[in-house]
């Protein structure tokens, strides 16, 4: 019961997030919707066995993390919480790619090593600055920012949907757990026998409470249409924060800084 409880206050703990006043939290939803998708397509196109290239997209989510004032911990905590996926997804890849990259002295790295740090890596700044995107906008305005930039409202409704009941599904399994804690004694009740009846009593009792909020939307003259309490304006600072990183993603992805910084410091110590 405790952990669905802390579980339901830790989706709307991101929500809350977005509620502060910073000078990240007041750029357009579009501009940082846009300069996101422009840093994932970069990190994402670059070779699958480059890992120093990708370190320095890392001052992007570094950037929103500390201009939003979002707290890191929980964050990382977030992605701590899906990097098993990606950790099954490329683990397999020094066993599909054994020949030998480069040697750290007598230890011969393998492709499949570089390739697995990669993704890894890739796993990791796409998350945090996907968390940090929706802390510092808020899921509504991502939704809005995506149909204002052309994607089909079907699919944008459903999407606002689908995470809005995230709560109804989460205090409805909350008010089940509880109740069948409260009638449980000394342990009866509580095995698995009991967990396939409960999931589908759930899955009822969640399709009945999303019927009535529909009903509830409807009466209150719901039409599809996503609205935010403030208008969308581009000003100067938003075109500002847009082009600038985006020229610094393409200039990160055409080049590899690190590697160019070494190759000119050691022309410097020759």
């Amino acid at each position: 019961m405790s952990t669905i409880s802390s579980s339901l206050f830790d989706v709307n703990h991101l929500d809350a997030l977005s509620n502060q006043t910073t000078c990240i939290h007041r750029l357009d939803p579009r501009v940082k919707l846009l300069a996101t998708v422009v840093f994932i397509v970069s990190i994402m196109s670059l070779d699958r066995y480059q890992i120093s290239a990708l370190m320095p997209f890392a001052i992007y989510p570094i950037f929103l993390i500390a201009l939003g004032n979002l707290p890191f911990k929980y964050l990382l905590r977030k992605v701590l919480l899906a990097a098993p996926f990606a950790f099954l997804i490329g683990i397999w890849n020094p066993f599909l790619d054994s020949n030998v990259s480069f040697h750290i002295g007598p230890v011969g790295i393998s492709g499949g090593w570089l390739s697995f740090a990669s993704i890894m890596i890739r796993f990791a700044l796409t998350v945090f600055t996907v968390l940090a995107l929706i802390a510092t906008t808020g899921f509504n305005a991502v939704c809005m920012a995506l149909e204002r930039l052309g994607v089909p409202r079907g699919f944008v409704v459903q999407l606002l949907f689908l995470y809005r009941y995230i709560f109804v599904l989460t205090e409805e399994a909350g008010r089940m757990a509880r109740a069948r804690s409260l009638r449980s004694f000394d342990g009866k009740g509580m095995g698995i026998r009991v967990f396939g009846s409960m999931i589908g009593n759930l899955l009822l009792r969640t399709l009945d409470r999303a019927q009535r909020i529909h009903i509830a939307m409807l009466s209150r003259g719901f039409d599809g249409e996503i609205r935010l309490a403030y208008p969308l304006k581009v000003n100067r600072r938003d075109i500002l924060f847009l082009s600038g990183w985006t020229a610094l993603f393409i200039l990160l992805r055409l080049f590899n800084l690190p590697y160019l910084l070494g190759d000119m410091f050691s022309g410097l110590a020759k």
